[in-house]
């Protein structure tokens, strides 16, 4: 395929991705969005009036960067993981594997969906905590990057997820047992220099705190990791799972019969 066939490839499965959440943008958008709002609410008003100032920021200041973040992740890999499955059940992903198409097209079009969700909803939660407190940006470069390398990370998952899934239900393992806990877990709602030395050790092997602290650093310029390093942690992450799922494409797991 030349160039020019392999854009009509590409932004058709974009363009279906896109118009499939916008089409129920109540389901899609609205939920995640009235979910944070409520964490701005009890965690950011509540309570954080009696805890004070983290990391030189209040502390609704300091769990902003973590509730965007959260949402970016939520949204882009369950995007995906629907997507992919509504190909599957439909046997649209048929039509799509029988074309021309080379595998990298395909995989490109369907996590880019989960990209646009993800920033796009990542984006309305940001929107919202303006009407909680002041939200600033030392570097406004770094927080998109961190964004976008974080949405295409779990857009990317969500695709292995499915493609090594056994039925719809097995998908919601990872979410569940995985992103949920690695996420909470991950500095939404304190910095790592408030544990013990050993936690503070173990919390450094869970790759979420990466993003979020990444991004915590693009928007107020305060982070408990060297950006460069998450920076790295993230790239890396992302030229993974890419190479993993292209394979398995390759030998058609997860995509056939």
């Amino acid at each position: 395929m030349n160039p020019s066939q392999l854009w009509v490839s590409y932004s058709t499965i974009v363009r279906k991705e896109v118009s499939r959440f916008l089409r129920v943008w109540k389901q899609t958008i609205v939920p995640p969005v009235i979910t944070t709002t409520l964490y701005y609410v009890i965690f950011g008003q509540f309570i954080g009036s009696r805890i004070g100032v983290v990391g030189g920021l209040s502390y609704m200041e300091f769990i902003v960067p973590g509730l965007v973040m959260m949402s970016v992740i939520m949204n882009s890999f369950s995007h995906v993981v629907s997507s992919f499955y509504m190909a599957k059940f439909q046997k649209t992903i048929e039509e799509i594997l029988v074309s021309p198409t080379p595998y990298w097209v395909i995989i490109l079009g369907f996590i880019t969906g989960g990209v646009i969700r993800g920033m796009v909803t990542g984006a309305i939660v940001l929107g919202v905590a303006f009407f909680f407190t002041h939200v600033s940006f030392a570097s406004v470069g770094l927080t998109l990057l961190f964004a976008f390398l974080t949405s295409l990370l779990f857009s990317l998952i969500g695709l292995l997820n499915w493609l090594v899934a056994d039925s719809f239900d097995s998908t919601s393992v990872v979410p569940n047992f995985v992103l949920t806990p690695l996420t909470y877990l991950g500095g939404v709602f304190y910095s790592i220099t408030m544990l013990p030395p050993v936690w503070q050790m173990v919390s450094h092997a869970n790759p979420i705190l990466y993003m979020i602290d990444g991004f915590r650093y693009g928007m107020h310029g305060v982070s408990d990791i060297s950006p460069l390093i998450s920076f790295g942690v993230l790239v890396g992450f992302c030229i993974l799972f890419f190479s993993i799922i292209w394979w398995m494409f390759s030998r058609g797991q997860g995509i056939r019969s």
